[in-house]
Formats: C-alpha cells, structure tokens, sequence
C-alpha cells in the first residue's frame, strides 16, 4: 500500500516527467491528483499547479510558458513539492483518520454554512493556525443554530457559543442536569467543558480579535486541538439530532 510519501512523490515525478519531455499516463495522473486533493491533511500544501491543473495538458502549457529549459523546470517542480516532501519524510503531517467520518455525517446534514466551516477548519489547521480556531468554533455555532432552527428554537445572534450550545443539549436531552447517572451527568459536563473551551481559546488565540505586543501566537497543535474537538463535538450533536429524527417518524 502506498504511503502519503510514495504517493507526493510519484505525482512529483510526474510532472517532472510531463515537464522535460515525457508522456505519462493522463489516468494514472489523474487518479492519484484527486486521491492528494481528497486528504484533507495535505490538500492546501500541495503546489498551486496540482489543483489549477486537471488534466497533464495544461500542466504543459503553464511548465513551457515559465521556464525554457529542462533544468529550470526540474527545479521548480523540486522547490514546490519540497517542504511537503519534507513534512511527510519527519512525520510532520499526522494522518486524521477521524476527519473523514466527521465529514460524512456534517455533509449530509448541511452542505453549505456546516460542511464548508468545517472544511475551511481542516484546511487551515497546519498552515493558518488562528483562522482554523476560529472557523471551530463557527463550526459548533452553526450546527447548534441550525438544530435550533430545525427544532423551532429561537435564537439570537447576540447568544454566545456556550447558550448556543446548552439551548441545544436540553432539546438534545443533553444537559447534564437531564440525568441521574453520575457517569452520564460526568461526560455530558465535560462536552459543556469543550464547549466553553473553544469559546475561549477562540477570544485569546484565533484571529478574531486584535493583538496587543504580548499576544500568545497559536501552533499547528493548538489549531488541530480545537478543530478535533470542534469537528468529534459537532458530529455528535449532529448523530443525536438524526436520531432523535428518526424515532419520531
């Protein structure tokens, strides 16, 4: 089985191949461009060409155009792939097995506002921490407006994430208060805790509001935290409300 590794390189060589005077396979290029742009980990990272060029001709008509000889072109294709290459060859890039179940079921429930701020997340995650903190949060507001609007809930735009989200855990039957099992009233205290959380890590570190001298920039690892909690939270309350669905037809 080819690794994300073996598979960045042997599109590389492809292009490298196409670029000083070679003719490789128009499907096979095709098929392992679409598998690259579908994972999501490295989807931004690869080089803009990848994802303007559908199809191997026009890959030729940008490489001919830029550069005269065969060598500028190598270089070029070397340089683009190279911090990618790189990433994946020090195990940089981490495999979110769970992205494409999260993906799955927030596709289903709404293709616009949910689906595309949690795209937006995942592909912002590595290269625009800040941004990805903030489309995690805007992720869990907008699941939790639209079960709201489903449910006939009103709401404000003036309600913050943590009243977004406990009018939704009580529609949900949810809320921690809605038990009498302690380990039930634990877990479901702790989703509260997350919820809050990504409030805050969205006022202090996301992009969303303007910094002063001392400001704590965020890292990869602080934007990944809050888009996997954003995304396994958002997922959850969106199975729940499926299923409440179900049972009541």
């Amino acid at each position: 089985m080819m690794t994300r590794l073996d598979k960045v390189r042997q599109l590389q060589e492809i292009f490298i191949a196409r670029a000083t005077g070679g003719d490789p396979s128009d499907r096979e290029y095709s098929k392992l461009r679409l598998e690259l742009l579908r994972d999501s980990a490295i989807r931004e990272r690869l080089p803009q060409f990848v994802r303007n060029c559908d199809e191997l001709s026009k890959f030729w008509g940008f490489i001919k155009a830029k550069f005269r000889t065969y060598e500028e072109r190598r270089m070029f294709i070397w340089e683009e792939f190279g911090s990618l290459i790189a990433s994946l060859e020090q195990n940089i890039i981490v495999a979110q097995p769970a992205d494409d179940d999260i993906s799955a079921i927030l596709i289903n429930f709404d293709t616009e506002q949910v689906h595309i701020a949690w795209q937006k997340a995942l592909e912002r995650r590595n290269q625009d921490p800040e941004a990805a903190i903030t489309m995690a949060r805007t992720l869990i507001e907008s699941v939790c407006k639209h079960i709201l609007d489903e449910a006939g809930i009103p709401h404000s735009d003036k309600d913050d994430l943590p009243k977004l989200y406990y009018e939704t855990a009580k529609q949900l039957n949810l809320a921690p208060e809605q038990h009498q099992e302690q380990v039930f009233k634990q877990i479901l205290g702790g989703c509260q805790s997350v919820i809050q959380g990504l409030g805050t890590l969205r006022n202090q570190l996301s992009d969303a509001h303007g910094k002063g001298k001392q400001a704590i920039k965020p890292s990869p690892r602080h934007a990944a935290l809050a888009v996997n909690l954003a995304g396994s939270m958002a997922a959850f309350l969106v199975a729940t409300w499926e299923e409440r669905l179900s049972k009541a037809t």
